[in-house]
């Protein structure tokens, strides 16, 4: 697998598939979750209604994984998986890891080359960047997948930074 790194937006990139660092609604919500919904168009919603009502009323578990239409984004498909809120006091590092697992675990299901996956958990919930790039890379790097090409698609320049740094070692 081919691990690079872009500055950007997510919603930009023409790969087979986005990851949506989404909420465990899966109704959207802020930042790239808010961002995929917007851009991506009322597809999406509608088809997190539909997975919502048939399998996760009580939200997508910490950790899993879904796919749904991409809409109007570049891509075919959106993952969407629910990153851990940070916590000093509990480590939560193996379900920020199972993001990335489960979602390639979804993309090798659907026959996906291509992958974008944002910084999940390093925003709103408030995961160190470092931290979150160390295992970021880690995971995707070390978990055997038919993906060829996964990137990883940084909106500022401090993630971006700390992803380049890890992505050296």
């Amino acid at each position: 697998m081919r691990i690079s790194l872009v500055q950007g937006d997510i919603t930009e990139q023409p790969v087979d598939a986005v990851v949506n660092a989404a909420n465990s609604s899966l109704l959207g919500g802020g930042g790239v979750d808010g961002a995929i919904h917007r851009r991506g168009g009322p597809e999406i919603l509608d088809e997190c209604r539909r997975l919502r009502a048939s399998h996760y009323g009580g939200g997508l578990p910490t950790g899993q994984a879904v796919a749904t239409t991409a809409g109007r984004l570049p891509a075919r498909w959106v993952i969407h998986t629910v990153g851990p809120v940070y916590s000093a006091s509990e480590d939560r590092s193996d379900q920020l890891a199972s993001c990335y697992r489960e979602s390639l675990r979804v993309a090798d299901e659907l026959g996906i080359e291509s992958i974008a996956f944002p910084a999940v958990s390093a925003g709103i919930y408030g995961w160190p960047v470092e931290d979150a790039a160390r295992i970021a890379v880690g995971t995707v790097r070390s978990t055997p997948s038919k993906v060829g090409d996964a990137r990883f698609v940084l909106f500022t320049p401090d993630a971006y930074a700390a992803f380049e740094q890890v992505i050296r070692l």
